[in-house]
């Protein structure tokens, strides 16, 4: 049947038939003379030309979607069916309440609090009634809007203006054109009252309060300072530079240099700092040196000053009224230093110590001499300072024993000593000039020095022979008693183990208060008789032990 309707006119579903080897040479030639552009592109079903550089695999349609195999790229695009529908721009949630005739009757299905049939009593938002619309059947409320569903897209979800009725800005528009409108009005008798009594004000006054009274309308003409701003076209220039001028990130290409903020065009390091130049001599030491340069700090000090007295009470104003707040801030300057004065004055009478304050600076004292230098290109001291002593880490000139000369200060035969006695025994009490004149060789000191240290060691064997001798007897002693320690615990181990075999054979109920507890921390002997007295289930011989 598909067939005899195929040769009637209507198209079948066999599959295409296999292109000839001439058909296929043609195809070909066309599609490169499309892509070429001296043949005539595709056009689909709509009227559209078709790019001839779009793959085959693209542009074939698949047997399924259109039978005709007709050109077209209608399977590429999103399908209408498949594709979500969202609320229009104009759709919103209706506000107020119906425009209907209120009912003055309840009706069945109503709200039994206010009686809208637009909802329930549990929904109801209306203060809750003594009685209700239901049993009272006055005060009916009139219906709310029947709200539809809305289905947003991304961008309508987050539209701030979504939902906006533009006729509330007319009438914004419309109080401030009847505004305008009362003051031309105002001005109009004014001026005709000036005529009428012959006190007509001059061109330049009239402009100046013209200029008064639409102060607050054209705001946006005033310029603050540090900024150019042209309120008609809406441009700030404060951050143009000229084109002679060198970009701030093009001063140093050193990657390590000051940070460049590309968002705010700032540079606020010295891009010169290391390379040695003077920030004074540059062209351009970033904004932190333009911005601390001049009466930059005066004014930050003025402006401080002005916040600081408007939180006292004082009104004053850096931009309204400099000229005030400057003759504020010097004379809150001088009654500063006048109260400094006085407070110091009176720390002087009543403690004193006027003689410290007026000593010279410390700069003078300690600082400052009167000795003549050269220094070299480098820093190094060339001519005019005399050569440090070198120092010790030691404590140097340190007297001993009644010395006059420190030790080191006397060599003998291959000895080192004091000058003061000639005594070669370090650590030794001063003899003066006796011990020169008794004319005692280094050597025999040495010698009796060396006999003194070893009649010392000797002393200090015996000793320790005494220390041990007492060591191995105090450690018999406390061998035994611990010896008689551990029979006391074991004999009372034994005894625990026994009473704890009779709690333990009585009934729960008729147990003491706290039999089995032991407030006392047990000694070492105690728990090395737990240790041994202690049976262990994993011993082989453990049941032998109780026969």
């Amino acid at each position: 049947i598909l067939t005899d309707l195929g040769q009637e006119g209507i198209v079948d579903l066999d599959e295409p038939k296999k292109m000839t080897r001439e058909d296929w040479r043609k195809k070909k030639e066309l599609e490169e003379q499309r892509k070429l552009g001296n043949a005539p592109a595709e056009v689909d079903e709509e009227g559209k030309d078709i790019n001839p550089h779009i793959p085959q695999y693209i542009a074939s349609v698949p047997w399924y979607i259109d039978p005709s195999k007709r050109p077209t790229l209608k399977h590429q695009r999103p399908q209408e069916e498949k594709q979500q529908q969202y609320s229009a721009i104009g759709e919103w949630y209706k506000r107020g309440v119906q425009d209907q005739s209120v009912s003055t009757k309840f009706r069945k299905g109503a709200c039994e609090n206010c009686g809208a049939m637009t909802h329930k009593k549990k929904d109801c938002l209306e203060r809750p009634r003594k009685v209700g619309a239901k049993f009272s059947g006055t005060g009916i409320a009139p219906d709310e809007h029947q709200q539809i569903q809305l289905d947003l897209d991304y961008d309508g979800k987050r539209d701030r203006w979504n939902g906006y009725d533009p006729d509330e800005h007319m009438r914004i528009v419309e109080e401030y054109t009847k505004v305008d409108l009362a003051k031309r009005t105002l001005k109009a008798q004014k001026l005709q009252e000036e005529l009428a009594t012959g006190k007509l004000m001059d061109q330049t006054e009239r402009e100046h309060n013209s200029e008064d009274e639409d102060e607050d309308k054209y705001a946006d003409d005033i310029d603050m300072p540090g900024q150019n701003f042209d309120s008609k076209r809406r441009i700030t220039v404060r951050n143009l530079r000229i084109r002679e001028d060198i970009a701030k990130y093009l001063r140093n290409l050193d990657p390590n240099s000051a940070y460049y903020d590309p968002k705010t065009r700032a540079m606020r390091g010295n891009p010169y700092s290391n390379t040695g130049k003077v920030p004074e001599e540059v062209g351009y030491a970033g904004d932190n040196f333009a911005r601390y340069t001049g009466d930059t700090i005066s004014m930050a000090q003025t402006q401080l000053f002005a916040w600081e007295a408007y939180e006292r009470g004082s009104d004053v104003h850096l931009q309204a009224d400099p000229t005030k707040l400057e003759l504020l801030h010097q004379s809150f300057k001088v009654k500063k230093e006048d109260f400094k004065e006085t407070q110091k004055q009176s720390i002087l009478e009543r403690y004193g110590g006027q003689e410290h304050l007026d000593a010279p600076p410390r700069e003078l004292l300690l600082a400052q001499t009167e000795d003549y230098m050269e220094y070299s290109r480098h820093g190094a001291v060339i001519k005019g300072q005399e050569k440090a002593v070198a120092r010790s880490k030691y404590e140097e000139d340190v007297l001993l024993n009644n010395h006059t000369c420190i030790w080191g200060s006397y060599w003998k035969d291959g000895f080192w000593g004091y000058k003061c006695c000639h005594s070669v025994v370090k650590q030794s009490y001063c003899t003066g000039d006796a011990g020169k004149k008794t004319g005692v060789s280094a050597a025999y000191s040495i010698l009796l020095k060396f006999m003194h240290q070893e009649k010392m060691k000797e002393k200090k064997k015996k000793n320790k022979k005494h220390k041990k001798k007492d060591a191995d007897s105090s450690d018999e002693e406390d061998e035994s008693k611990k010896k008689e320690k551990l029979k006391k615990a074991l004999t009372a181990e034994d005894q625990r183990l026994k009473h704890v075999a009779e709690i333990m054979q009585l009934d729960e109920r008729k147990r003491p208060y706290n039999s089995l507890m032991e407030v006392r921390e047990p000694t070492e002997e105690e728990m090395e008789a737990f240790r041994m007295k202690r049976t262990r289930p994993d011993d082989p011989m453990a049941s032998f032990l109780s026969q």
